[in-house]
């Protein structure tokens, strides 16, 4: 007796997890898409969110080593605009509402940092030199502030370490300089 209520117990407890192996599966909930994560902006006026959404349109999601930088095959017409991003260490340009360009940059150095708002290009040099730091060349210098802060080509090292000028690499200031002119607008988010 004890055998067979054994037997129907193993075939009831069988028939109960055959039960829940052939109930409908339980829908999970749809997932979120991952919410992109705001940057810490100090001050923007959204346009470095946007010139890195435009980025990521043009070239896709590149990884940049310090010195990097894109160009866009084809550069429309119409009046140039800079866009620096203090926050990610890059600067964006464009030719009327497109995205031409996009660069690593090495922008002010704690306690010397480069000033965010709207600025326009008022002097620019092939061979600049800085009047205050010891005649410090500043190859394609486009200066926008009455101080003497400007972007130029120089040293990169990935990260800020500038005395408020915004550093290029060589070849993206060259091609800079011959797109901007005087009265440039230049950006400064960050």
């Amino acid at each position: 007796m004890r055998i067979l209520k054994g037997l129907a117990l193993s075939a009831a407890t069988a028939m109960v997890l055959t039960g829940c192996a052939t109930a409908p599966p339980k829908v999970a909930a749809p997932i979120a898409a991952p919410v992109a994560r705001e940057l810490p902006y100090r001050w923007t006026q959204g346009n470095a969110p946007r010139a890195h959404k435009d980025s990521l349109a043009l070239w896709g999601p590149v990884a940049m080593r310090p010195g990097d930088f894109h160009w866009a095959a084809v550069v429309p017409q119409g009046e140039a605009k800079v866009v620096i991003d203090l926050m990610t260490q890059r600067f964006y340009v464009y030719r009327g509402e497109q995205l031409v360009g996009m660069s690593t940059i090495s922008s002010g150095k704690k306690g010397k940092e480069t000033p965010l708002g709207f600025w326009k290009v008022f002097r620019k040099q092939v061979k600049g030199f800085s009047r205050k730091y010891d005649n410090a060349p500043m190859p394609y210098m486009q200066m926008y502030d009455e101080k003497g802060i400007a972007f130029h080509a120089g040293a990169l090292p990935g990260y800020p370490a500038s005395h408020g000028c915004v550093r290029l690499p060589l070849g993206f200031a060259k091609k800079l300089y011959g797109l901007t002119r005087l009265g440039t607008e230049v950006i400064i988010e960050g």
